[in-house]
Order: structure tokens, then C-alpha cells, then sequence
């Protein structure tokens, strides 16, 4: 069974293929992809990795949590479920824009 890894502070300049080869020191990476910005198209600094097991998974976050990698400690950990955004993408909805506000 395949474990996603959150990889947080990532340097700028890296790409999906170094990525992919750093976590491989690991044990075998499934995928490896890098989070850009919709607008610009330039990296935002975190990244999921997929390793094919979770022995794998967790051999990867005790080499890499905390590494220095040119210059920036990577933050490496178990992704957490993508969750599902409501209506607005606010979780209040209605008028009051989920800050308890509205009509009085």
C-alpha cells in the first residue's frame, strides 16, 4: 500500500526529477509533484511524494524531515486528506461570508 508525503520548504530552483531521484534514496517513488501556482506557474514551495510502501514512506521521512537541502530544512511528514471545500470556499457560506456577520 502507497503513503503520500507532504515535502514543505522546498528551494525554488528545484524540479520534479531531483525531487523524484532525492526521494529515491528512499525506496521507490510512485510520483513526485511539485505545487505551482495557477496564476504565475511558479512553484510555491511544497510538494507531494508518493512512495510504494509505507515502510518506504517512513524510511523517507526520517532521512529527509529536517534535512538541509541547498540551503532550506525540508519539513517532511504524512499528507493529511485533501479536504473538501464548500460552497464559496469559505466553510461559512450564506451572506455572512462565515464571519458570523449577516443581516441584523
Amino acid at each position: 500500500m502507497s503513503i503520500k508525503l507532504y515535502v514543505g520548504n522546498l528551494p525554488q530552483q528545484m524540479t520534479e526529477e531531483q525531487l523524484r531521484t532525492l526521494f529515491a534514496e528512499a525506496g521507490n517513488v510512485a510520483s513526485a509533484k511539485i505545487i505551482t501556482d495557477r496564476q504565475t506557474g511558479l512553484p510555491r514551495g511544497f510538494a507531494f511524494v508518493e512512495m510504494d510502501t509505507k515502510l518506504e514512506g517512513q524510511k523517507a521521512i526520517s532521512m529527509f524531515n529536517g534535512k538541509n537541502i541547498e540551503g532550506r530544512t525540508l519539513a517532511v511528514n504524512e499528507a493529511r486528506p485533501q479536504q473538501k471545500k464548500g460552497f464559496g470556499g469559505r466553510g461559512g457560506g450564506g451572506r455572512g461570508g462565515g464571519r458570523g456577520g449577516g443581516y441584523r
